[in-house]
């Protein structure tokens, strides 16, 4: 019926419509030539669906930017090129790629293809049937003992306190609708996890599981540092937990100083018992100032992420769009997103949401 949303939403998606798949490219240079094409792949396969690919150079130190050019020469109306002014770290650079993708769905992938691409066809036939976020789960992975070992650790402390009914394995292989993309561009929450944010937005996702697949070229930036900062980033970002704990371990702690001491001066009081050991008041003081010390710790990653969200730096810094000129409607499109993600940031987008004809 004219005029009903739900009925114009639905028919949009039966119709022609625009595939975006946000690849976030960092040392990438050996995987594109495989990855490129196999994406390029999706297209004839999709019932009445074009590809863009949004690619986001996120600061790469090898000749990534320089593949992805090459690839664009050869197939410039379906891969777009985002490069961003220095490495801004994974989850911008997702983010940098939602603002810039035009498409009716948008979905993300790694660059390494350890996840299969071909599963985006699954995801759009639910996405078609009404779907706003389809996540590709991992039933299992191909990844040595250490890395499956600290993935279900983390996600088990995930879904224990801070996002129950998070995928067992977790998830950064996804397609959503534009609306959640509008969503998460207009939250532009920083030291975040993107996917952690995706599912708190409460849509009902559709989850196929599949198995993730070793790495077969180059090696991985993804860092030890990076995955604590990532742990810290989701706790902070998601759950209560710490604060609470500080508050329970900072009670007991008081609680049995108090009670320890109210003992110690009852019997130097009463029974005369005179008050000795050195070597215990130093452990005592020792630990309570260690405990402290740490939970001052904790504190400062509330602040600072605190301050870091009321300074409204933007999350990332795009240098330059390579892309031929846009249809007006897309341009527009694109225009308004950075405009919004730059508004919620409190920056103005100026001359980084220029396109740049190559």
């Amino acid at each position: 019926m004219a005029g009903d949303p739900h009925s114009e939403a639905t028919a949009s998606r039966t119709g022609p419509a625009l595939l975006s798949i946000v690849v976030p490219v960092y040392f990438n240079a050996v995987n594109l030539p495989d990855t490129i094409p196999q994406l390029l792949a999706l297209e004839p396969r999709a019932d009445g669906l074009s590809l863009e690919l949004v690619f986001v150079d996120d600061g790469s130190g090898d000749d990534s930017l320089a593949v992805l050019r090459r690839f664009q020469a050869q197939h410039p109306d379906h891969i777009r090129i985002v490069k961003l002014t220095r490495n801004f770290g994974s989850m911008a650079a997702i983010l940098a790629g939602l603002t810039v993708a035009r498409g009716d769905c948008v979905g993300m992938i790694a660059a390494d293809l350890q996840d299969p691409p071909e599963l985006f066809l699954d995801m759009v036939a639910h996405w078609r049937a009404g779907s706003k976020a389809v996540f590709a789960v991992r039933a299992d992975r191909e990844d040595s003992a250490s890395q499956r070992l600290f993935a279900r650790a983390y996600y088990s402390l995930i879904r224990r306190f801070a996002l129950a009914g998070y995928p067992p394995d977790g998830f950064d292989f996804f397609l959503v609708d534009q609306q959640v993309v509008r969503d998460m561009i207009r939250i532009s929450e920083k030291n975040t996890n993107l996917m952690s944010l995706i599912f708190w937005l409460g849509y009902r996702p559709v989850m196929l599981p599949y198995v993730r697949r070793a790495r077969d070229k180059g090696k991985s930036r993804w860092t030890l540092s990076k995955k604590i900062k990532l742990f810290i980033d989701s706790f902070v970002a998601f759950s209560y937990v710490p604060i609470r704990f500080l508050s329970a371990t900072g009670l007991v702690v008081a609680t049995t100083a108090f009670a320890y001491g109210a003992y110690v001066f009852y019997a130097w009081l009463v029974n005369d018992i005179p008050v000795r050991g050195f070597a215990p008041v130093i452990l005592v003081l020792a630990f309570t100032a260690g405990l402290q010390m740490t939970m001052l710790g904790v504190l400062g990653e509330y602040l600072w992420r605190t301050l870091d969200e009321t300074r409204r730096r933007p999350g990332f810094v795009i240098d330059e769009v390579f892309d031929l000129p846009a249809r007006d409607d897309g341009a527009r499109q694109t225009d308004s997103r950075l405009r919004a993600a730059s508004s919620a940031n409190g920056t103005d987008v100026g001359a980084p949401a220029k396109a740049t004809p190559r």
